[in-house]
């Protein structure tokens, strides 16, 4: 007799469909999702052209005039300086307290050996670098071999090279050094490719770093995309580039108009793009964000973390002196009280430029986009005639809500997992 199969049910739970609501919700986190992680990469940008728009309106213009616009360039490209190191030891989960005092010795230095004892510019100026790397060996040997904590070593070092200082200079101020050590800081390349009315060769360095920086971002994007890592939507990538690009044109147009292209201002294009790459694409980079991000899997991968930490202090202490020789050509002196609070300054650069407290996240471009950030403030405040007490106070909140910001999108970040 034959008999009838049954159809058997299908053991394996089937997925509800998704109803065109619970679409439209998933639809909305992703894209909520999308705009945070925008937000985080390209925040800083942002928040850069808003400060400079505030002050443009509040001040009428003046802020963005051609004199100004360089003024800023000349009175904190030491700063700019600082940031960069100050970055890479806050990558590495270090700070440095003692790059204000680094620079007043060194400054002190070059002033000693060039203004009393009638050395050539260039003698002091060396003198200055191995000063600084000499101090930036002694920070290292503490931090990375005796394993004293950073914050202590360079409290100490605040104190002993400021009363080095005083001690070098016999608590007395030495000035002015020759011309040629002035133009450092105070020195302009105009008229090289001629021009009516303005000095064409600023322009056409200002185009070269649009199209550098734009080649730079893009195979960045390419590289990530192929490595699966996340990335910023295409049209916001396009979007901050042109930004970027109006701002340095704009900035580079002004400066055109002004005194053509600062010295100082090509010493400093060269260490931002030399540590860029450092950062990012050397192996000693990639070590400094592994001991940061994660200290315990960075040595157990072979990383030589004392050898790492000793050159990242080495590194701070050289680009100190570079800053120091800066700031004394342009005080066209060296002065006891050189230097004093740089290095806070320094360190609100790289946290309002997204370096975390942690370590392990940060970029140089960040650092100098966070130093910019203080710098048009601290400008704007001066031309509207704020006193000095409101700006520190307006400074310090600024560096609170960065840091807090950066608290919060990890928090974020963590609760979305």
């Amino acid at each position: 007799m034959a008999t009838t199969a049954t159809p058997q049910a299908d053991p394996t739970p089937k997925e509800p469909e998704a109803t065109p609501a619970a679409a439209l919700t998933t639809g909305t986190s992703d894209l909520r999702q999308l705009l945070l992680r925008n937000l985080r990469q390209s925040g800083i940008y942002i928040a850069f052209v808003a400060i400079v728009a505030l002050f443009a309106i509040l001040t009428e213009g003046l802020s963005l005039s051609p004199g100004n616009i360089t003024n800023i360039v000349l009175q904190y490209s030491y700063i700019l300086v600082l940031a960069i190191g100050m970055v890479l030891v806050i990558i590495a989960g270090h700070i440095d307290l003692s790059v204000g005092s680094v620079v007043a010795l060194t400054g002190a230095v070059s002033a000693v050996l060039v203004i009393q004892r009638d050395y050539p510019w260039w003698v002091g100026m060396l003198a200055a670098i191995a000063v600084g790397l000499a101090v930036g060996a002694w920070h290292g040997f503490w931090v990375a071999y005796v394993g004293i904590p950073a914050f202590i070593v360079t409290l100490a070092g605040m104190l002993l090279f400021r009363g080095l200082t005083l001690q070098v200079l016999g608590n007395i101020s030495l000035s002015p050094f020759p011309s040629e050590y002035s133009k450092v800081a105070s020195g302009f390349l105009n008229g090289l490719l001629g021009g009516n009315g303005y000095d064409a060769f600023t322009l056409l360095i200002g185009a070269v770093a649009v199209a550098g920086y734009a080649v730079s971002g893009f195979r960045t994007r390419v590289a990530r995309i192929k490595y699966q890592q996340p990335v910023e939507s295409f049209p916001l990538f396009v979007g901050r580039v042109l930004v970027v690009g109006a701002v340095v044109m704009y900035f580079a147009w002004q400066l055109a108009h002004a005194r053509g292209l600062p010295i100082v201002l090509i010493i400093l294009a060269v260490l931002i793009i030399a540590y860029g790459v450092i950062s990012k694409r050397t192996v000693f980079g990639r070590q400094i964000y592994a001991i940061g991000g994660n200290l315990a899997a960075a040595q157990l991968s072979g990383v030589k973390v004392k050898v790492v930490n000793f050159w990242i202090f080495v590194n701070m202490g050289f680009l100190s002196a570079i800053a120091g020789i800066i700031y004394s050509s342009r005080s066209n002196g060296a002065q006891p009280a050189a230097g004093n609070m740089f290095e806070l300054d320094a360190i609100a650069a790289a946290f309002i430029g997204g370096a975390a407290v942690t370590g392990g996240v940060g970029t140089v471009v960040g650092a100098m986009v966070g130093g910019l950030i203080m710098a048009v403030m601290s400008n704007g405040m001066q031309l509207m005639g704020v006193e000095q007490q409101i700006q520190s106070i307006v400074k310090g909140l600024v560096l609170l809500l960065a840091v807090a910001f950066d608290v919060y999108n990890k928090r974020r970040a963590g609760t979305s997992r």
